[in-house]
């Protein structure tokens, strides 16, 4: 599986505190090598077709879609960023 970021996801990401973006790095990383790992907990959200999402830490989430093998991860931020994923 590939990784792509949005311009969104970028900008979202840049203002993470720097304890979260490390954090986000590591389960980034363990979603590459294991996207079914438990303490992701991905799930689909509700109301969207292709939309998915995952746990960083108790309030931080990531927002992703696929295309075949390619993973475009559209949003990263508090539960606030469901609003728009």
């Amino acid at each position: 599986m590939k990784l792509q970021t949005t311009s969104r996801f970028d900008r979202d990401y840049a203002r993470l505190p720097r304890t979260i973006r490390a954090r986000a790095d590591k389960q980034l990383a363990l979603f590459l090598s294991n996207p079914r790992h438990q303490s992701l907990r991905i799930e689909k959200m509700e109301g969207y077709k292709d939309i998915w999402k995952g746990r960083i830490t108790r309030d931080y989430r990531f927002t992703f879609s696929r295309i075949e093998d390619i993973c475009i991860l559209r949003r990263i931020g508090t539960h606030e960023i469901y609003r728009n994923p």
